[in-house]
């Protein structure tokens, strides 16, 4: 019988506030049953319903150039198994709160640093996004067209080589301090995540199977079987045809055939097969092309937008994406045989359990309205969402 909570119940996380991959690994955390509070601080911009990144945790205000916040935070942090903080190089241990002082006070901890270049090197006090983390990976060279790179959202650096690396990274270290008692931090930068994700791309590249250049291998968009066209409605359908049983059962669905279709790995073909295949594919619409290929393995789906995914219905069968507060999202993954993960709630406002959190982390509550009467924790109770 499956049990609630999720794998990580048990685990207690302090996530001091950021943005992008840090608040997405803390979400993965908590989705998955960690207790994940996260240190807020009054006046950053408030958080909604559609702040899907920040689901699930409970939120404590505290004002961390107080004087009193540093005891404040290492008393919590003394109670963590994990901590996750994505501030530029040097500023946690401007604040009182570098790895050095929280491992003194709790040496099992695993320290989870979460940043574009890293700790060190060159780039490393610079700033960045995305979009410059995976142009130094190779990454942003090697998608899009022959004319230009295309900028494939922020999957690639900031959740694909940060967020997930990041929880990656500390679910090892975690493994390795409880079998130890050694605690650690794990430097996750997202240009190493970034990298590592193009790791087959480089063992392609080296064989001399991966040319570096864009829309010319099988598949970056360079060969026919493996590509996206628009079909007679403006809609699209993608095919990934690669093997020879899937490439044949997908000409047959197309009614092409002829010995120029093969073999269907010759670069030289390529160009040309793309036309063949757009004009045929651009002669029926989306759902047409579908109905014809449905339960024929020829590895073709629909290019679906954001409003049409959740109602696909092997989405729908899976739950793969869920309704909370009427906002419609992602749900957890990836899935558990004996402790599924869930949602545990809607984003609350910044300090919205200055109390219940802290209380429930082992503070007293006359000393919480201590500590927010001295202004380290912050009343937010007056803020207002945009």
């Amino acid at each position: 019988m499956a049990s609630p909570g999720g794998p990580l119940t048990g685990l207690k996380v302090v996530e001091f506030a950021g943005l992008g991959p840090a608040p997405f690994c803390g979400m993965l955390l908590s989705d998955l049953g960690a207790d994940v509070l996260r240190i807020d601080r009054k006046g950053a911009r408030p958080y909604v319903s559609t702040s899907v990144t920040t689901r699930g945790r409970r939120s404590v205000a505290v004002d961390l150039k107080h004087p009193g916040a540093a005891a404040l935070c290492l008393r919590l942090i003394e109670q963590a198994d994990i901590l996750i903080e994505g501030f530029r190089p040097g500023v946690m241990e401007r604040l009182g709160l570098g790895p050095d002082v929280a491992l003194a006070r709790k040496p099992s901890l695993v320290y989870g640093r979460m940043t574009g270049w890293g700790q060190d090197g060159p780039n490393a006090k610079q700033p960045g996004h995305d979009i410059n983390y995976i142009a130094l990976s190779g990454a942003l060279h090697a998608i899009g067209t022959q004319a230009e790179p295309v900028i494939p959202i922020n999957l690639v650096g900031d959740f694909g080589g940060g967020s997930l690396y990041l929880a990656f990274g500390i679910m090892a270290a975690l493994h390795h301090a409880r079998a130890t008692g050694q605690g650690q931090v794990v430097d996750a930068a997202m240009v190493d995540g970034a990298s590592s994700l193009l790791g087959m791309i480089y063992g392609y590249h080296a064989s001399g199977y991966w040319k570096d250049e864009r829309q010319v291998n099988s598949i970056d968009g360079g060969s026919h079987y493996y590509n996206v066209y628009p079909c007679k409605d403006g809609e699209w359908i993608a095919l990934g045809a690669t093997e020879p049983q899937f490439y044949a059962n997908l000409l047959g669905k197309l009614g092409l055939g002829g010995p120029e279709f093969h073999p269907h790995r010759d670069r030289t073909k390529w160009p040309a097969l793309k036309k063949r295949f757009a004009e045929t594919i651009r002669g029926k619409t989306r759902a047409e092309w579908l109905a014809i290929m449905d339960g024929s393995e020829c590895c073709v789906t629909p290019v679906l937008s954001l409003a049409e995914a959740p109602r696909h219905p092997h989405n729908v069968a899976r739950s793969t994406f869920v309704e909370i507060d009427g906002v419609v999202q992602p749900g957890p993954a990836p899935r558990f045989s004996q402790t599924p993960g869930a949602v545990r709630h809607a984003p609350v406002s910044i300090g919205a359990d200055n109390l219940s959190g802290l209380v429930a982390w082992g503070f007293d509550a006359k000393e919480v309205e201590r500590l927010t009467r001295d202004g380290a924790v912050q009343d937010c109770s007056g803020d207002a969402a945009p």
